[in-house]
C-alpha cells in the first residue's frame, strides 16, 4: 500500500550540538517540490545545509546540498522509499554546531531525522484513478445526471453542445469497467466513452 502525507509536517532533532529540522510535504507535482524545498532555502539562509529529497510516482531526486556525497541526499531518499511514501518532498536542514559527525553519523542523523518525521506524518493511502470523457445526448441527461452520485465517481460540470453534453469523471480505477458498464447499458451504447488520462491520487 502507498501512501503520502495529508499536509505539511515538520520535526527537529538536535544531535551533537547540530540542530536537524525536517520538513515534509504532500506535492501534487515535480514543480510543486522544486518550489518547496527553494522556499525553506529562501526564508532560512543562515542554515549550513538544506538537504532533500522528493519522491512522485516513477521520478526522484535528491541533494547533498554541500554535505560528503552519499551522506545526506541519497540516505534521506532511501527513508522515503522504504516507508512506501509518494507524491512527497521532505528537505532535512542543518545548522552545525561544531562538532564534525563523519561520514557515518551524517548519514543517521541525516536519514534518522527524516524517518521519525515520516514516520510521525499523519498519511492516507494513495489510491490510483482514472479520468473518463463522455457525451450523452440531451434525450439521457437527467438520467445519467441522476445516476452518476450513485455510482462512486466525481463529475465535472457537464460542457454542452448542440447535441448534448461532455463529462469528465474521475473515479477510483478499480471501478473502470464497471462504470463503463453501467453508463453503456443506461445509455444503449450511445455514450461515447474515452479514457482521458489516469494518476495516482489520494482519496
Amino acid at each position: 500500500m502507498t501512501q503520502t502525507l495529508v499536509g505539511p509536517f515538520l520535526l527537529e532533532r538536535d544531535i551533537k550540538k547540530s540542530r536537524f529540522l525536517a520538513r515534509a510535504t504532500p506535492i501534487a507535482s515535480i514543480a510543486e517540490a522544486d518550489a518547496f524545498i527553494a522556499s525553506i532555502a529562501a526564508a532560512e539562509p543562515d542554515a549550513t545545509h538544506h538537504c532533500w529529497a522528493w519522491q512522485f510516482g516513477p521520478h526522484c531526486r535528491c541533494h547533498d546540498a554541500g554535505e560528503p556525497s552519499g551522506t545526506a541526499g541519497r540516505p534521506i531518499l532511501q527513508v522515503v522509499v522504504a516507508q512506501k511514501l509518494d507524491r512527497v518532498a521532505i528537505v532535512v536542514s542543518r545548522w552545525f554546531g561544531g562538532i564534525k559527525l563523519g561520514a557515518g553519523g551524517l548519514v543517521r542523523a541525516y536519514a534518522g531525522t527524516a524517518a521519525e518525521c515520516l514516520r510521525e506524518a499523519p498519511k492516507e493511502e494513495l489510491i490510483e484513478r482514472v479520468r473518463l470523457g463522455f457525451h450523452c445526448p440531451f434525450s439521457l441527461l437527467g438520467i445519467v445526471q441522476a445516476r452518476l452520485p450513485e455510482w462512486g465517481v466525481e463529475a465535472e460540470p457537464p460542457v454542452f453542445d448542440e447535441n448534448g453534453a461532455w463529462f469528465q469523471l474521475l473515479l477510483p480505477l478499480a471501478l473502470q469497467h464497471d462504470v463503463c458498464a453501467k453508463l453503456t447499458d443506461l445509455t444503449s451504447g450511445q455514450a461515447d466513452i474515452r479514457l482521458i488520462e489516469d494518476e495516482p491520487t489520494a482519496t
